[in-house]
């Protein structure tokens, strides 16, 4: 469950907008990010264990925190996930047309729109994904990847000395420590999908023991996977070629696995990526739009969409308020700004994780208080190393999100008395 949350639009896509802010350390910052995206997990994990609930760090910071941590939690959850989605439509859209040989911003925003829509359709209806075909993409994703690891290691290991010969070079214009910690928040949030491990504490034998060593092992996994990918992929083209296949096409491993001389490695690696961000699509379309339903219910949102249709089991207007969000997204045609947007968004999100999980009684602790601890300084620190154009944006609607809170909440309590 793991590996289908993580491998998705970050290995396929964001390595690609990463390599082109900070070079060959792209290398150095998927593991750095990894490190963190641990720190975060291990606080998920005992958070669900102690308070096994859905809505995590939503409801996590109305319990242990504030309620205006509580709502900020669950509405930057909202704007990331969704931009992830964004992401991940238009990496959908970018592989299926650099494969066909089309690559317009024009096409691929029109595609990754009717992919939402679609996908949109099928969660209202009340189909949800099977672990079944979760393995399937999970095996699908891997086949692609490690037939992308093996074309391309003669490549990248002849070209490793001439592209790989500065490693720690950042190519960013603000110097290169800021490009480096840059690419590591976005690098970051590849790894964010770890979180749905958290909250199958009601779904497995011992969750405080197996959840925690699932968190763990699926980020060993994944960042082993990353740091290999990502050393073919810039070996082989360079941290320029990689970032300008993002740019151009949004399916960076398909245009690089073109020049590698195996036959047909090209089209398994574009097979793997639809599969696999479809896949991240519709997860997000399911977890989102829930999401939307809890938020409603305690009047953080709209009653409206606490609806659930009695026929389809299904928050039908919470998904469809989900897809409308992520098919907007998409119209910005740039994987670049909707990733670094969903980099901000999720690090404040994992701050409020940590700084609850830091709250946590003593008796219901499973690590010590450093862990949460060095886990917000660094999704603290990281957070503001995106664009500055992106953090105030976050910025502003964080605080637009707090004055609706306030507003709902006040109408609520005239409403109450006035009942």
């Amino acid at each position: 469950m793991g590996l289908g949350s993580i491998l998705g639009t970050g290995i396929f896509v964001s390595i690609g907008i990463a390599a082109g802010i900070a070079g060959p350390s792209i290398v150095v910052a998927v593991l750095l990010a990894a490190a963190v995206a641990t720190f975060n997990g291990l606080s998920s994990a005992q958070l669900a264990a102690s308070h096994p609930v859905s809505g995590g760090t939503y409801e996590y910071g109305y319990r242990y925190l504030h309620p205006a941590l509580g709502f900020t939690a669950g509405w930057m959850f909202l704007c990331a996930k969704s931009a992830s989605a964004a992401t991940a439509a238009l990496g959908f859209a970018g592989y299926v047309l650099a494969a066909t040989g089309h690559s317009s911003v024009t096409s691929r925003i029109v595609l990754a729109v009717v992919a939402v829509v679609a996908l949109t359709a099928v969660v209202a209806g009340g189909i949800s994904r099977s672990n079944r075909a979760n393995s399937i993409i999970v095996t699908l994703t891997l086949v692609a990847l490690g037939g992308f690891v093996l074309a391309g290691l003669p490549t990248a290991l002849t070209g490793a000395t001439a592209q790989l010969e500065d490693y720690f070079a950042g190519s960013g214009p603000h110097g290169e420590t800021s490009a480096f910690l840059q690419a590591t928040a976005l690098m970051f949030v590849a790894y964010t999908g770890y979180g749905r491990i958290a909250t199958l504490g009601e779904e497995v034998h011992e969750p405080r023991r197996s959840i925690p060593r699932a968190i763990v092992v699926t980020l060993v996994c994944t960042a082993a996977i990353y740091a290999l990918v990502a050393f073919v992929a810039v070996g082989a083209a360079g941290p320029a070629g990689l970032a300008e296949a993002t740019r151009r096409a949004a399916a960076p491993l398909e245009v690089i696995a073109r020049n590698f001389d195996v036959p047909g490695v090209a089209w398994l690696v574009a097979a793997g990526a639809v599969t696999a961000m479809l896949g991240v699509l519709l997860n997000l379309l399911l977890g989102l739009s829930r999401v939307v339903l809890a938020m409603a219910r305690r009047g953080d949102l709209p009653t409206v969409f606490a609806r659930v249709d009695a026929e389809r089991s299904s928050p039908t207007a919470s998904v469809w308020l989900v897809g409308a969000l992520i098919a907007g997204l998409t119209t910005l045609g740039s994987v670049e700004t909707t990733w670094s947007f969903s980099a901000f968004t999720v690090l404040v999100y994992y701050a409020i994780t940590n700084l609850a999980a830091l709250r946590l009684p003593s008796e219901a602790r499973l690590y010590p208080r450093w862990i949460p601890a060095l886990g917000l300084l660094c999704c603290l620190g990281l957070a503001f190393w995106v664009e500055p154009r992106i953090w105030a944006t976050g910025i502003a609607l964080i605080a637009g999100g707090l004055l609706w809170q306030r507003f709902a909440q006040r109408r609520a309590a005239s409403a109450r008395r006035g009942g």
